[in-house]
């Protein structure tokens, strides 16, 4: 028997922030759905990372958050 982790199993993620629904990240940043889901299963649901993300494309919100004040 080994000790090495299943590689089956994917490594946790550390939630940073509160966490989006898909809807609320696709209508803050005014993206079609099909692109809102890429982005969220590629860079997970926490509100920070994917607001870094979309600082770093260059893309501001749309809709002002009431979780900005």
């Amino acid at each position: 028997m080994t000790d090495a982790p299943n590689a089956a199993t994917p490594a946790r993620r550390v939630l940073r922030g509160r966490p989006y629904s898909i809807s609320e990240f696709a209508r803050k940043y005014r993206l079609d759905d099909k692109e809102a889901k890429r982005l969220y299963e590629k860079f997970g649901p926490s509100a920070t990372e994917l607001d870094l993300l979309m600082a770093a494309k260059r893309r501001p919100p749309g809709l002002p958050s009431s979780l900005d004040a």
